[in-house]
């Protein structure tokens, strides 16, 4: 318990650092959660959400996971979208990668890490998916490119939840945005991956997915 003894006091001087700037700020942010974003990224702790992007705590909903993956059949994700776009009525949905990902790199290697494996399978298939994409670069190139095509598979996933089909089809406004962080510079890089509606989502994917390969050749 003592190796957290200096978690604990820096907990409290960061209270006290709040409180000083606005001394009602923790009563007013227990009584409200009302943010405009749901960050969905990486579990490196190298990436914290609301610090990157200069946000305070309740201004941004988040959720994170290894390789920051959606799967569809993933219910702590879902039901974290869910109340998102269903409850808080957020504006924007943000999935974030990084590069340096190690799961994307362990997925690539094809590393036997134990439980993680059966994880991040999904990056395998996007490797077979995206073979030509991917083919003659050198390997740190294609690490890079693979941690960018993640993200648009996982905007695509985002978007193909009944929960962002529904709040489109209802006329909610809500879009989904594919970034990726740079941990060597402390940036984030737009991807230009932004869909409304799901009208969009197809020609956004197809386009996503020419603008990386166009870094290939």
């Amino acid at each position: 318990m003592k190796r957290l003894t200096t978690l604990l006091e820096n907990n409290r001087a960061w209270a006290e650092q709040i409180r000083k700037h606005d001394k009602d700020f923790f009563t007013k942010l227990s009584n409200q959660q009302n943010p405009k974003y749901l960050w969905i990224g990486c579990s490196d702790s190298r990436v914290p959400a609301n610090e990157i992007v200069g946000l305070m705590p309740g201004e941004i909903f988040v959720h994170r996971n290894v390789s920051n993956l959606v799967y569809l059949n993933d219910l702590n994700c879902l039901a974290v979208i869910q109340y998102a776009v269903e409850v808080l009525k957020v504006t924007d949905i943000i999935v974030c990668g990084h590069y340096g990902c190690a799961g994307v790199t362990a997925a690539f290697k094809k590393m036997k890490l134990g439980l993680i494996d059966q994880w991040i399978y999904g990056i395998g298939d996007t490797i077979e998916r995206h073979e030509e994409i991917l083919s003659h670069q050198t390997e740190v190139e294609t690490l890079r490119r693979l941690v960018e095509l993640n993200v648009v598979e996982q905007v695509r996933n985002v978007c193909q939840t009944n929960f962002l089909q529904d709040a489109w089809a209802g006329n909610q406004s809500v879009s989904v945005h594919g970034w990726v962080y740079s941990v060597g510079d402390g940036l984030l890089r737009d991807l230009d991956v932004v869909v409304s509606h799901a009208a969009e989502l197809h020609q956004v994917y197809r386009r996503a997915l020419e603008r990386v390969h166009k870094k290939t050749v």
